[in-house]
This record gives C-alpha cells, structure tokens and sequence, in this order.
C-alpha cells in the first residue's frame, strides 16, 4: 500500500489585478474530474514583485503558473527558456518547469489554432482578415502565420501598433501581410476566408460591435470572436445570421488552458467539463 500524501501539487496564476480572473474554476474543475492531487493558486503579484515571484516557482516546487495582464512581457526576462513563437510574440502567458528550469509559452494563439483545427477549418493557404493589433491579435496572427495562412490583413485603429506587427509577420515569418488603418467601417474584402475578432468590444458588460460593414460577411467564411462573456456576442450573433460558421471566444480561452493543463500534468485535459465549468461564470 502507497502511503497517503498530504502534499499536492500547485500550479497557479500571476497578474495584478486578479481577483476576478475565473481561471481557477477552469482549471480545478478538470483536476477534480481526473482525479489529481493539483491545486490552482490565484495570486496577485505586483509588478516590482514578478522576479521574485517566477524565482519562488522553483523554490516552492510548482509545476508552473499562467501570467496574466501586466505581466505577459516582462516575465521574459527572468525564464530560462522561451519558446520560438513566444519571442515572436514577446509575451508569455504560461510558464512549465522541467529539470528545475522555466519554460515560457504563449498559449493564447495556439488555443485559437486548436479550436479551429477541432472544427475542422483549414488554415494552410487561407486568406485571413484580423480586427487590432493589441495582445491577442499579436498571438493569434503569429500562430496563424506559423499554420501558413497564406495572406493576413490587420485592421486597427491605432497606425503604430498596426505597422509594427504586420512588420513582425512580414520579417519573421513565411506570411505575407498587409496594414489598413481602421478610421471607417470597414468592409470584408472578397476572397477573405477567416475573419478574427481580436479587440475588446463587446466584452461584458460592453455591448457593443466593431465599426465593419456586416453585409460584407459572406455565408463561406469562418468568423472567429476572442471575447469569452459573453460567449454569444452582437459580433457573433450577427456573423451567423449571415450564415457564417462562428467560432466563440469560450471555446478559444479553454483551449489555452487546456495546453498549460498538459504542460503542467502530463495528462489530457479534460476539455467540455472544463467549459461547462467557465461557462457557468460568464453572462449567458
């Protein structure tokens, strides 16, 4: 007989501030259905703290931690590794230890990939329209361009930012990629086969859409949102009722996790119970 261990293993998140970040609930719901002796800590970590607290990550034996907003950029510095397509992003969101040293990863774009690789959307050779240039569009455009979409457009309203990832995928990537400054309803371009969401309106409680021409969305277009509450936004309403297939944000945010889930223990996640259990959280 193994004797009882009253240890368990820990995992957790950085971020400041965090207390309504639900991650947690995500993640212990999928140990619990497994069975494992794993427990999520939410921790608010202040900025001049995030060295000290990726260094105790060792000293304390976890396994690894999500990093949440502000610290997706900074933590580079203090991993002993980062992963090719994290340093092209230049952020961080999930850290692994292995052999006692940190690995940094960025699930937020492969989370997207996934989901559309579970709904059967082919990426390789696709014409794909992004909406921003900020955090989210950084991960999924480069994810993309990794998946060898054929051709991204990057739509915001910020020219800076704007140029600047699209000068990351076009030198540090095999994408080809273009720029158009989103001061007027935009309107689709024909041929385009992937439309990405990648701003935050229509984050609850914001109910409102981006500033795009709607009837441009034709019924052969995937239309993707990364806005998880509510699941169901006006965006996405309104693809659908143009017969576009709709990828949520929900399904995206528990794909992220469901990476760091494997990273950290080994196993499969436990995917639609982990969604049920975030789903419970937001608005419907």
């Amino acid at each position: 007989m193994s004797a009882k261990s009253y240890r368990s293993e820990l995992v957790g998140l950085f971020g400041y501030p965090v207390d309504e970040n639900p991650t947690v609930v995500m993640i212990e719901a999928g140990f619990r259905e497994l069975g494992l002796n794993y427990r999520y800590n939410t921790m608010e970590v202040r900025p001049g703290d995030l060295e000290i607290a990726v260094k105790s990550l060792k000293a304390l034996g976890y396994k690894g931690a999500n990093c949440t907003i502000p610290h997706k950029v900074e933590v580079l510095r203090y991993l002993d590794h980062i992963a090719p397509d994290a340093e092209i992003i230049g952020a961080v969101n999930t850290i692994y230890l292995k052999n006692g040293e940190t690995y940094g990863e960025n699930t937020d774009g492969k989370g997207f990939i996934v989901s559309l690789h579970d709904g059967g959307v082919e990426i390789k050779g696709r014409n794909v329209v992004v909406l921003g240039a900020g955090g989210a569009a950084r991960a999924i455009a480069v994810e993309l361009a990794m998946a060898q979409a054929a051709h991204i457009t990057l739509v915001n309203r910020d020219e800076s930012r704007g140029k600047v990832l699209t000068a990351i995928l076009t030198d540090r990537t095999p994408v080809k990629a273009d720029f158009v400054l989103w001061d007027h309803t935009y309107q689709i371009p024909a041929g385009t086969d992937i439309l990405v969401q990648a701003t935050s309106i229509g984050l609850y409680p914001d109910t409102g859409c981006p500033n795009i021409d709607y009837d441009t969305i034709q019924s052969d277009m995937v239309v993707c949102d990364v806005i998880p509450n509510p699941p169901q936004t006006e965006f996405i309403k309104k693809a659908k009722a143009r017969g576009a297939r709709t990828f949520d944000g929900l399904g995206m945010l528990v794909n992220q996790g469901r990476i760091g889930f494997k990273l950290w223990t080994g196993k499969d996640a436990p995917v639609e119970v982990m969604k049920e259990a975030l789903a419970k959280e937001f608005v419907e």
